[in-house]
């Protein structure tokens, strides 16, 4: 990995760059962690991507942290590196309020999986990041909270349901973040708001509460910081009944290029491209674009690179809606009729028509899973990895519920995203460009199920050959005004 510029700022160094700093006593947890607070203090009022900010206890982990390395022993390589978690992953002591006004807030009793595994790493926990209600949006407009904007355009969209995640990631609010991601709510703000968006294979992170299709995983500046956070994530904990027996995975490894440069990572690499998704919005030429441009970069190094034809269905997509409108429609339900009106209109009328759906609605909706499942799984098995666009269209207006705004459109732009979260397969998010607007184009880069190093490996290889992209411009936020 290329060593950053003597000048970068503590703020926006890397989890890895930090941890090679704290070993050799160049750098102090405390310093990193008092430039990140500083960030955040200059920023905030116009992003709103954190709720929960604790800076004393904060500097405390630092300062803590800091006595640990200087004595030689830190609790893992992360020891006293920032890190923000989205604020459905509990932390005992503080409420969840997933994203919702209506939520009764109760302090969590323990630490979720995630959250336990990077607080025994010695990671310095900074606050936790917004989500839209109950994360069921790709946007960062909320009940509960204010309105999450995206780093690069304020009048635009960072995406969700991890939308706090990845602005705070691309704003340089430290190198780690936490996200979720059920249908696509890591790599569809990663791709936003441009950094790195890992959803891992299902079951590969414990979680608490597991879902169908639901995942842990980083959002990072770096596919090196990606590979670090899942060396502690990846860990086991019982409470996950869904989660992968533990596995001894080089995570590290998985992102160090060999001597011969990245380009001995594509040799002989099978590569599907898959650009039609078979429904949802058309894609624009951005997103295209770049998983050309991407395709086209591993076969200049020896890729053998085919088209992926549409494998998802109207019916899948529709069923799968059909599906979580109704477990949605059940959550509303069961809240007293003025806490129902507290949850965001857009999605009352989202759910509005699972009151009337059937029993065998429901299950055939449910079936849908297993279908596209299917589909996901033998569409990629001829390959080592499938690239594809991450959204088909650009960010929306910030103010937008989603692409569409349109709540019997909801799940439009999530045809790229949402097939791999039913199969269980790992996909990242990797910024390659911007679009005439200026706005980051990430492209996708999935695996076979379970392959997680393989995705992470082409993944720092492909980073490599892209080379350096522009870092968010400061001054574009630092004139904003929240008032205005």
């Amino acid at each position: 990995m290329t060593p950053p510029a003597v000048d970068t700022p503590l703020f926006r160094l890397g989890a890895a760059e930090l941890s090679r700093r704290y070993a050799s006593g160049t750098t102090s947890p405390v310093d990193v962690a008092q430039s990140v607070l500083a960030r955040i203090q200059a920023l905030e009022p116009a992003l709103a991507a954190l709720w929960g900010l604790d800076a004393d206890t904060a500097l405390s982990q630092a300062r803590a942290s800091a006595g640990r390395w200087a004595r030689g022993q830190p609790l893992s390589p992360l020891d006293g590196v920032p890190l923000t978690l989205k604020e459905n992953i509990a932390t005992a002591g503080l409420a969840l309020p997933l994203g919702c006004a209506a939520t009764a807030l109760f302090p969590a009793r323990l630490d979720a999986p995630p959250a336990a595994r990077l607080r025994e790493a010695g990671a310095v926990l900074l606050a936790k990041t917004t989500m839209p209600d109950w994360g069921m949006l790709t946007s960062g407009l909320s009940s509960f909270h204010r309105l999450t904007r995206n780093p690069w355009n304020l009048a635009r969209n960072p995406g969700g349901s991890s939308a706090g995640a990845a602005a705070a990631a691309a704003a340089g609010y430290g190198p780690l973040h936490l996200g979720t991601d059920i249908g696509g709510s890591i790599r569809l703000p990663a791709n936003w708001c441009g950094v790195v968006g890992f959803k891992p294979s299902g079951g590969r992170v414990p979680i608490q509460p597991p879902y169908v299709g639901r995942v842990a995983g980083p959002l990072t500046g770096s596919v090196e910081d990606a590979a670090w956070m899942m060396a502690v994530l990846a860990r086991p904990d019982a409470r996950d009944t869904t989660s992968l027996p533990p596995a001894a995975l080089d995570w590290h490894a998985a992102t160090t290029l060999p001597a011969e440069g990245p380009g001995a990572v594509c040799r002989g690499l099978k590569v599907g491209l898959w650009l039609d998704p078979g429904w949802g919005l058309d894609a624009q030429p951005a997103p295209l674009a770049a998983a050309r441009a991407a395709a086209e970069t591993l076969a200049a190094h020896g890729a053998d690179v085919r088209a992926v034809p549409a494998f998802a269905t109207r019916e899948m997509a529709d069923g799968l809606n059909l599906f979580w409108r109704m477990r949605s429609w059940l959550e509303l339900e069961a809240l007293a009729p003025p806490q129902r009106a507290r949850v965001l209109p857009y999605i009352r009328d989202w759910v509005a028509a699972a009151a009337h759906f059937s029993g065998a609605q429901v299950f055939h909706g449910y079936s849908q899973i297993a279908a596209l499942r299917e589909a996901a799984v033998a569409a990629s098995l001829p390959f080592d990895i499938v690239l594809s666009p991450v959204c088909p269209v650009s960010a929306p207006p910030a103010d937008w519920a989603s692409p569409t705004n349109d709540p019997l459109r909801a799940m439009e732009h999530i045809a790229f995203t949402v097939p791999f979260n039913m199969s269980e397969q790992p996909a990242l998010s990797l910024p390659w460009t911007f679009d005439d607007d200026g706005m980051p184009v990430g492209v996708q880069i999935t695996g076979r199920r379970h392959d997680d190093l393989a995705v992470l490996r082409v993944a720092s290889a492909l980073e490599a050959l892209r080379g350096p992209l522009a870092q968010m411009p400061n001054l574009l936020v630092l004139k904003y005004s929240a008032t205005e």
